[in-house]
């Protein structure tokens, strides 16, 4: 049975997915300390995080996770979870096993190269979350070219289906514009739980934390989806150009908050 989320007293952590390289981006720093408006990305997820009410921040590292440990060095909500193998999300969020247990309550579950997250998209999740009691709430965004994303397949009364990876999807499922931008928050009881039973990708062999809805959903458990992530928010840096284009993002908009 599902604990309650519409509790205001339930903790709310955060884990952040901070272990890979980003070899597409040149350079051998982790991809999640690359600049954007003069800090690591990771730290926008982190303070967006914060000002959305989690605390601890779970930080998984993997490689050169010194790197990252200095540069996240004395912020004091900070845990770090060494992803020693790299073997998929769902294994990433797994290797927190013993620090969801102990907080328990819910927690939020996003990539550490997001830098362009919002904190209030995170509390309208949490909004949507504990109003319905959910077991998982992700969040979505409808984009022009969804390519490498993964898909939100709804089901014919407009709900939750699946989300299907790029490789996986079909020719029509390719056709949906609407994608899951890895903004999630999930009852910690119920992720611990599903983990457990998480399958490896026949393909790849690693455990993917996007499994996880469809199979809390069969296991009759609630998902719910808040739609409406800006296509901008979600914007891929895979190349020095994009990372670029989403600095002169971020710049303008901490400029714009400033003068208002």
């Amino acid at each position: 049975m599902s604990s309650t989320p519409s509790q205001s007293d339930r903790p709310l952590a955060a884990v952040i997915l901070a272990a890979g390289k980003g070899s597409r981006m040149g350079g051998d720093l982790p991809k999640v300390l690359l600049e954007v408006a003069g800090k690591p990305m990771v730290h926008w997820v982190a303070e967006a995080c914060r000002e959305a009410g989690a605390s601890p921040l779970i930080v998984v590292v993997g490689y050169r996770a010194e790197l990252v440990r200095e540069a996240m060095a004395g912020q004091n909500d900070i845990v770090f979870v060494e992803q020693a193998e790299q073997l998929g999300t769902g294994h990433a969020v797994e290797v927190c096993r013993a620090e969801m247990d102990e907080l328990g309550g819910d927690t939020f579950v996003l990539a550490g190269d997001g830098p362009l997250i919002r904190a209030r998209t995170l509390a309208a999740m949490m909004d949507r979350h504990g109003s319905t009691l959910a077991s998982a709430t992700l969040a979505t965004a409808v984009i022009d070219d969804p390519t490498g994303y993964g898909r939100i397949v709804r089901d014919g009364n407009d709900r939750f289906a699946a989300i299907i990876e790029q490789r996986n999807a079909s020719d029509a499922e390719r056709t949906i514009n609407e994608v899951y931008p890895s903004y999630a928050v999930f009852d910690v009881i119920d992720l611990l739980d599903t983990l457990e039973s998480l399958p490896r990708d026949n393909v790849s062999g690693e455990y993917y934390l996007t499994d996880v809805p469809a199979i809390m959903q069969a296991n009759g458990k609630r998902v719910e989806l808040v739609p409406g992530v800006p296509a901008e928010d979600i914007l891929s840096i895979n190349t020095p150009p994009q990372l670029a284009e989403v600095d002169a993002i971020l710049q303008q908009r901490l400029h714009t908050e400033a003068a208002t």
